[in-house]
């Protein structure tokens, strides 16, 4: 195979044109003689980046003028914590939805600050995963907080249905379907997602707070969790992953130049269906999801035979399939397909998929 494709579940591919432009700039910036990597993060021409930094992923996600975007790192993982270090207030408690691995690794780290609650909302149908009722609007709340997490990367399932909090404050981890597609903004408290799968390189994160959320978090709280401390410095409280930054501001850029998430949602919606209609086709290949929890970001599937899984995977890394392999809790193989994903990506994993299925299939 001439040309490589990336299928790795984060850090993941990123857009070819914003490479490009990145390697151009790389050691001359705005025409500075110096790299992106060397100017001040409090210089007039980086601030002037990550003021239409905001400006572009605002207009991206229509984010309503009373929400604050912030860039922070530590990554999901960190907002593990800082979310209820922020937000736990009278009520004491939290309520999350565990829908896989990542909800409920959120939930775990949760409970070293607060009392938390924990809903299964993935139900097993005869091998199926299935997601169950998404209306708590009876309990919510009673809980300070509401948290999900849209998008399983291990399982390949997605919550495509905005659970019903009520008047309650919802949260979601969004990492791993950020920007792949609208939507409505006003339905949350809280959005994170880390960069390494649709916005750029790892080494930052993407917080939308709305702004009444700001401002309450507990004394012992470290600054650089404090949503109020962050805001009011501009998300700078120390030098912040600049390179990582600027990446993400290319990669908002090429979206917005493309068409925004309408262009986004479609291209996205033909890849992953071209590969589950292949799936459901197969003789060989099972996926485990219910048709409406299947995740347009992260598709899994499995032979049912753990070594010709392997087998696979080592076949296709060799014809230039790379990343192919199972999260390690589950096994088999797994096709993450961002948004800088080709269609033409999806293509040649199906070829090397009916080939490897003539020579496999009973």
């Amino acid at each position: 195979m001439s040309q490589v494709f990336n299928f790795s579940a984060g850090p993941a591919m990123i857009y070819p044109e914003v490479l490009a432009q990145a390697q151009a700039e790389l050691t001359n910036w705005l025409g500075q003689g110096v790299s992106v990597m060397e100017v001040s993060h409090r210089g007039k021409l980086f601030m002037e980046l990550i003021k239409q930094a905001e400006a572009d992923i605002r207009e991206l996600y229509r984010i309503p003028d009373n929400y604050r975007v912030l860039f922070l790192q530590g990554g999901a993982r960190g907002q593990f914590a800082a979310i209820p270090m922020n937000l736990i207030g009278k009520k004491g408690k939290a309520l999350y939805l565990n829908s896989g691995h990542w909800s409920a690794t959120a939930a775990k780290e949760a409970r070293n600050f607060a009392e938390i609650d924990e809903i299964n909302i993935v139900h097993n149908d005869n091998g199926i995963s299935r997601i169950g009722s998404l209306d708590f609007s009876d309990i919510a709340e009673n809980y300070d907080y509401v948290h999900y997490c849209p998008n399983e990367t291990i399982s390949g399932v997605e919550i495509n249905e905005i659970p019903n909090v009520g008047n309650g404050v919802l949260v979601a981890d969004m990492s791993s379907n950020v920007l792949s597609r609208h939507i409505d903004i006003s339905k949350f408290g809280v959005i994170y997602a880390g960069a390494q799968k649709n916005l750029g390189p790892a080494g930052i994160l993407l917080l939308i707070i709305r702004d009444d959320l700001i401002g309450h978090a507990r004394q012992a709280t470290p600054s650089i969790w404090n949503y109020a401390v962050q805001r009011d410095a501009d998300s700078m409280i120390n030098t912040p992953p600049t390179f990582a930054w600027y990446l993400c501001s290319l990669v908002f850029k090429h979206i917005l130049s493309i068409g925004g998430l309408d262009v986004i949602a479609q291209r996205n919606a033909v890849k992953a269906q071209t590969l589950y209609d292949y799936i459901d086709s197969s003789k060989l290949y099972r996926n485990n999801v219910a048709k409406e929890n299947r995740s347009i970001m992260n598709v899994t599937f499995v032979t049912g035979d753990p070594e010709l899984d392997a087998q696979f995977v080592a076949e296709a890394t060799a014809a230039g399939l790379q990343a192919l392999k199972g999260h390690k809790v589950l096994g088999g193989m797994r096709a993450s397909i961002y948004n800088a994903m080709p269609l033409a990506g999806v293509e040649a994993l199906i070829e090397f998929m009916k080939a490897f299925e003539a020579k496999h299939a009973k």
